[in-house]
């Protein structure tokens, strides 16, 4: 099975239009302006959280106005949303599309292709600095009050994730219901962790043993941990 692992998460910055290229009812530039807002927006909510970041600081470092921000996206909690959607959305439907691959196949998923499914679309934001501040954000996401984070985990991942849900316990059909629900959510807790650049193995680890960008040793060492934890009595 051929896993669909983010290409199309590519950032904005590498995918948007050209200056003076003119979609379907939008004046001239305005889609590269937006998306500035949206990368400045998520690089300094990354690192400093909702409540930290103002949109003073966001306006400066996109070379706008706050009027500007205020007019495309309604207020800071908007702008918000739409830095965390633009991407999420994204990894939700090639989790949707990687789960589609392996229903289509005869007989009983296997634990591993399951957490390989679910895990490999968010691991390709790890290839850019655009995509780190995300994955940054994403992590940050889950220590921000419940007014701001609920709402926006549901509506990017709350479907996709019961369907995981669901296919491990096809997987492991005599996992209780209960068992596979925590098991989903601990995966989800420690790709967070290991994917959001914590540079806890850099400090742990003797100098020379472990390497950061070493994505295919990072996606081995998860989907072992994930799988060992699924499969655990």
């Amino acid at each position: 099975m051929k896993l669909v692992s983010g290409r199309r998460g590519t950032p904005a910055a590498q995918t948007r239009r050209k200056a003076g290229q003119k979609g379907p009812g939008r004046p001239e530039g305005t889609s590269v302006v937006r998306d500035d807002i949206l990368d400045a927006a998520e690089e300094l909510f990354s690192n400093l959280g909702y409540a930290g970041t103002t949109l003073r600081e966001i306006a400066d470092q996109a070379k706008v106005t706050q009027a500007l921000i205020n007019y495309y996206f309604g207020s800071k909690y908007g702008l918000y949303e739409a830095v965390f959607m633009r991407r999420s959305q994204i990894i939700s439907q090639q989790r949707l599309e990687n789960l589609a691959q392996l229903q289509a196949k005869p007989g009983r998923p296997k634990v591993r292709d399951v957490v390989q499914a679910f895990l490999m679309p968010t691991l390709a934001f790890r290839s850019t600095p655009e995509g780190r501040s995300f994955l940054r954000l994403q992590a940050r996401l889950h220590t921000e009050p419940p007014q701001i984070s609920y709402k926006l985990r549901t509506d990017a991942y709350g479907n996709s994730t019961r369907l995981y849900v669901e296919a491990v316990r096809k997987a492991l059909p005599n996992l209780p219901e209960l068992d596979a629900y925590w098991r989903v959510t601990l995966m989800v807790g420690t790709y967070l962790y290991a994917f959001s650049d914590t540079h806890r193995m850099e400090e742990m680890a003797p100098a020379g043993l472990y390497d950061p960008d070493d994505t295919d040793s990072l996606i081995d060492q998860v989907t072992r941990f994930v799988t060992g934890g699924m499969q655990a009595p």
